[in-house]
């Protein structure tokens, strides 16, 4: 759209490298060979929203510029989302109601993984991804993303502020 020309453009080097490490880390094999998230556009989006999650709740007690560099980040993650879906030949008057939907979907996991691994509930944070990732299905594969979220949370956890908005995220090896 023509408006897009007159947005300031957020995306510096170091929120192109955390979004980055987010998308890299979220096509792990694992995920998809092992631990059975559907090979799908929609099993690839859930995975980076799983992942920009975790980084949302590291972030989210901050004020300044690590606010800033949060929602620099959200807003590439649905620029990017808007580009994937228009490569995928999603017309103009689609795009926006789709995007729409996408950050309902987002914001909805969000506030349950937050409710979950705030109460440090393994059995809710499990509830959650069956009934958004793995269609109401149950299993060991669910129990495997639920411990790996609760690693990466805590992993991300001890790093310093400054340093993942420094553009440096590792979330290592899924297992």
């Amino acid at each position: 759209m023509i408006f897009n020309l007159f947005r300031k453009n957020t995306a510096t080097e170091p929120v192109l490298a955390v979004y980055s490490a987010i998308v890299a880390q979220s096509r792990q094999p694992v995920f998809y060979a092992e631990w059975l998230v559907p090979d799908t556009v929609t099993g690839r989006f859930d995975m980076i929203s799983l992942h920009m999650a975790l980084l949302f709740r590291r972030l989210r007690s901050e004020s300044g510029p690590q606010k800033e560099f949060s929602q620099a980040v959200f807003d590439l993650f649905f620029k990017d989302m808007d580009r994937s879906l228009r490569e995928m030949g999603v017309g103009d008057l689609g795009v926006p109601k789709k995007i729409q939907k996408m950050g309902n979907i987002f914001f909805g996991l969000l506030a349950a993984l937050n409710e979950a691994m705030d109460g440090n509930d393994k059995l809710a944070l499990e509830a959650v991804l069956s009934r958004n990732i793995f269609d109401g299905a149950t299993g060991p594969h669910v129990a495997a993303l639920a411990d790996y979220l609760v690693t990466k949370d805590r992993a991300l956890a001890s790093r310093s502020v400054s340093e993942i908005a420094g553009g440096v995220i590792n979330f290592e090896d899924a297992q």
